[in-house]
């Protein structure tokens, strides 16, 4: 007896990850609705946009090369770019005709790793402005300056040349939006000495230090947190065996083993000396992203989307997120003298949220909402994507607000919050920006959602000439850029 087909909460979701974007830039000539006058700057998104070459299709959604996309917001318009990163990878592929490299999903005959190790990078997770450059990051490897309008690839960008190709560096460096400061992490994966590199930039982007910190297991880890003294590190028992990585056929999704008897570790570091401060033991859980860490005298709150276990086993393409659970909004008080838990508290919801976004003044500081993307259909069976956007609020313990989709359509990207900047952040005015893709009319758009009145729906859309893929890490940078820069050929 056969089984009955699995539900479909996402109906032509295949479409979302198939073809090859264009590459365009173009002035967006119907909005929808008004762009708030306060919203002036440039809007980023990267994603993975390219999933075949030649004869290869592409497995998992994270094997994808990256593609940046951009919106300009000036008095007189708003300007639309994309382009692919041009990652080493990507330009030997383009230039062969056809895959060379494993990647995270997918194997095939005659693939190669980097420098017989690992994978090449793809730099397909987020872009960042910082000490005067716009930098795409992928994990485990250097990122890519890009110019910020054309969103041409400038290079690799190596701070100084103290940093080269094997420096172990993640794709989610973050940022304190009073000193300028950058902070990022890399893990080496070594089976007998596992350890985790902790970097500190000065606004200016010059290297402060770079220091070393032991691992009992070559976990992997996505994110990290930053208060104003502490970085913070959730460390899930999420093992990567190289060995298997670097045997044939064998991808890095087949490589990390889930092994929760290890628990879950906090590490905590010293921002100012990057020493170990403090560790501690956890109960298993996973957690890909952090949403804020903040002081509060001796107690340090730090605030995750926690996982029952690791979710990019629900990326396989075209039939994402089947079965996956739900994330918890979890803040975690440690009380930093004793190194101990004295608290954990997390929401009672039940959705599986991800791409947590807040106001970046207040990065590392007390903050009361969030911002994220949502699956309606969580443990629901068949395949399901992001299709609401929702306001999580401490003060209340739940989700405050929430816009719905229309029906059939798709979310994707970091929803990112952009404040009124003449306005405290306490006063609560802003809007959040994520992608909307309609896979029945192969179309896309942004969305320009009232931060604080979600559930009424878009104040303004902004409908694309041509369908993207779906991204992941955005930011906003507010700082105009005049159309006539970004399209001289136009008046």
């Amino acid at each position: 007896m056969s089984r009955p087909p699995a539900a479909d909460h996402a109906p032509g979701l295949e479409r979302a990850f198939s073809g090859s974007p264009t590459e365009t830039a173009y002035r967006i000539s119907k909005i929808e609705g008004e762009v708030p006058a306060f919203v002036r700057g440039s809007y980023y998104v990267n994603g993975p946009a390219r999933f075949e070459r030649g004869a290869v299709r592409y497995r998992h959604w994270l094997d994808g090369d990256g593609m940046v996309c951009a919106l300009h917001f000036g008095d007189d318009g708003v300007d639309f770019a994309c382009r692919f990163v041009r990652s080493a990878k990507a330009t030997a592929e383009d230039e062969a005709g056809t895959a060379l490299f494993r990647t995270f999903g997918t194997a095939f005959d005659g693939d190669r790793l980097q420098h017989g190790i690992g994978l090449a990078s793809p730099v397909n997770v987020s872009v960042y402005p910082f000490a005067g450059r716009l930098l795409a990051f992928g994990e485990q490897g250097l990122p890519l300056a890009l110019d910020p309008l054309t969103l041409e690839t400038q290079g690799e960008h190596t701070f100084g040349r103290r940093l080269n190709t094997v420096s172990p560096f993640a794709a989610h460096p973050a940022f304190d939006p009073e000193s300028g400061e950058m902070f990022n992490f890399g893990v080496s994966f070594s089976a007998r000495q596992p350890c985790l590199h902790l970097y500190r930039f000065a606004a200016d982007g010059e290297l402060l230090y770079r220091r070393r910190l032991s691992l009992d297991a070559p976990c992997s880890v996505h994110d990290f947190g930053l208060s104003e003294h502490h970085a913070i590190f959730h460390l899930g028992p999420y093992v990567l065996d190289m060995e298997r990585l670097a045997s044939p056929a064998s991808t890095l999704m087949d490589s990390l083993e889930w092994q929760p008897d290890r628990g879950t570790r906090l590490v905590i570091a010293d921002r100012e000396t990057g020493e170990l401060t403090a560790e501690v033991q956890l109960d298993a859980h996973y957690c890909l992203h952090l949403i804020n860490a903040w002081e509060e005298g001796s107690a340090l709150h730090v605030e995750i989307l926690e996982l029952e276990r690791p979710v990019y086993d629900q990326y396989w393409l075209p039939d994402l997120f089947t079965d996956v659970r739900h994330a918890q909004p979890v803040r975690y008080t440690i009380d930093l003298p004793s190194g101990r838990l004295v608290q954990r508290h997390g929401m009672d919801e039940h959705l599986m949220v991800d791409f947590p976004a807040i106001d970046p003044r207040r990065a590392g500081r007390s903050y009361p909402w969030f911002w994220v993307l949502g699956i309606s259909a969580t443990e629901q069976p068949g395949r399901k994507f992001f299709d609401r956007v929702l306001r999580g609020d401490w003060r209340s313990g739940g989700y405050a607000d929430v816009y719905q989709a229309e029906t059939g359509r798709l979310l994707g990207g970091e929803p990112v919050f952009i404040p009124d900047l003449s306005l405290a952040p306490e006063a609560g005015r802003g809007v959040v920006v994520c992608q909307e893709h309609d896979p029945a009319a192969g179309r896309s758009a942004f969305l320009v959602l009232d931060a604080f009145d979600l559930a009424s729906g878009p104040v303004a859309r902004l409908p694309l000439e041509n369908p993207i893929h779906l991204g992941f890490h955005t930011t906003f940078h507010p700082t105009e850029v005049h159309p006539a820069e970004v399209h001289p050929d136009r008046s």
